[in-house]
């Protein structure tokens, strides 16, 4: 029988290195999300390359093993394969099955269970103040352009950028 090695989660240092191009990443994706209801490929392109050109120096610099870095890489296939079929299948949109890919290899190692919840919690939590912001008049007027205050569809880029920033943050304080 095949089995997959044990991977270790990203390490303390890889997580501080990597969070302030998630940071500005996820910003980015969030608020084209919102406003156009559209992820900008160079989004998902950016975040590969923060993989990449950050996270391979991490092997070397803070201990993050480079199997889990490579098998980051399989992990970011596999997702985009899913995401692939789900986005075929109308479950998800392409922009977010993209985002989702180049999220995935930050995750590898981690033990799903909390990260499931993370995800969860961040999906309620960008859902409920997302809704909550739609209905501010003052917000509105700001940002009068936003697609997503009245299309039908959540801007699922927001819940996916925060669970990436929030899982780097858990990861730095000790708690994933």
């Amino acid at each position: 029988m095949f089995d997959l090695p044990t991977l270790a989660p990203l390490t303390l240092g890889a997580a501080i290195a990597f969070l302030p191009f998630a940071i500005g990443i996820g910003l980015w994706v969030a608020f084209s999300d919102m406003k156009f209801m559209k992820i900008p490929n160079k989004a998902m392109i950016a975040l590969l390359g923060v993989w990449l050109l950050i996270g391979l120096p991490a092997v070397w610099l803070t201990g993050l093993p480079l199997m889990s870095w490579a098998w980051g890489w399989a992990l970011a296939a596999v997702t985009l394969v899913i995401g692939f079929v789900a986005n075929i299948l109308r479950l998800i949109g392409a922009g977010d099955a993209k985002f989702a890919t180049a999220m995935a290899p930050f995750f590898v190692g981690s033990d799903w269970r909390p990260v499931f919840a993370l995800a969860a919690t961040c999906l309620i939590g960008a859902f409920i103040l997302h809704r909550t912001a739609r209905m501010i008049g003052p917000l509105r007027r700001a940002t009068p352009d936003w697609v997503s205050w009245t299309n039908k569809d959540f801007p699922m880029g927001l819940a996916l950028a925060a669970t990436l920033i929030f899982h780097l943050l858990l990861i730095i304080q000790g708690q994933m």
